[in-house]
């Protein structure tokens, strides 16, 4: 059985959920709920789980204050919120999963489903980590993001990032300041993750940052110097971006 706790200040909405869990997600256990970070960090230290529900916006402070009044926390963490753009970026970044109320019972079965798969416990203080730096940061976008990779999670700079190409069903990192990285995620998922921090998409396989562009040469079909002196590829519908970008530097 997955042990879960609810934290949420409505009572509407820890009822839903818990009857959805109830009815679609036979294996997991609520053990606990709380209405807020107060009550919260109360339940938790009552309890030992696997996952906690946790709602954003309570009365007395957001879910990240809660997770931070944390030392060393051992669980996973679904967010439960109304849409809240800043909020879901940084949970994304972070490699943690998230729910948008009104609850849908398939994205429950899915998140729940992801749990059951996570192997690797120690993970979860590095997501917990990223989340709350990016939380904190005085600008409002995230300045790390979680990359994994078969043998070890990379807690990565957006900064250093100097462009991805796609290998298939995966992407290849390239770095200003380290080796490349290999993780299983599309170039399509990675680009809607770093569109924010200035990522252009030049082409099918290539997304790149572009203030590391350099130069864009036209011959051959038309290809971009970046600061690494590598090589990257247009297509000719982004030729006019690219010289804007080139004009404004």
């Amino acid at each position: 059985m997955i042990k879960a706790i609810i934290i949420d200040d409505e009572k509407k909405s820890r009822e839903v959920l818990s009857g959805l869990l109830e009815m679609f997600c036979k294996q997991v256990e609520v053990v606990a709920e709380a209405d807020s970070v107060k009550t919260g960090l109360e339940v938790l230290s009552e309890n030992k789980v696997d996952v906690v529900f946790l709602d954003i916006q309570m009365p007395d402070g957001s879910g990240f204050k809660l997770l931070e009044k944390i030392e060393k926390p051992d669980f996973d963490v679904i967010f439960t919120t109304a849409y809240d753009q800043y909020a879901i970026q940084a949970i994304r970044h972070s490699a943690l999963d998230y729910l948008l109320k009104p609850v849908i019972p398939d994205e429950l079965q899915n998140a729940v489903k992801k749990i059951e798969l996570k192997k690797q416990k120690e993970n979860i203080e590095k997501n917990l980590e990223v989340l709350l730096s990016n939380i904190k940061s005085p600008i409002k976008k995230s300045s790390k993001i979680i990359l994994s990779t078969a043998e070890k999670i990379h807690i990565i700079d957006i900064e250093n990032i100097l462009r991805c190409e796609s290998d298939n069903y995966y992407t290849r990192f390239f770095f200003t300041n380290s080796k490349p990285i290999l993780i299983s995620k599309t170039l399509k998922e990675n680009e809607e993750l770093l569109s924010e921090h200035n990522f252009l998409r030049l082409h099918k396989s290539h997304l790149v940052n572009t203030k590391y562009i350099k130069s864009f040469i036209r011959n051959d079909g038309g290809y971009i110097i970046m600061s690494d002196g590598s090589e990257v590829p247009v297509s000719r519908r982004k030729r006019e971006k690219v010289l804007e970008i080139l004009h404004n530097i």
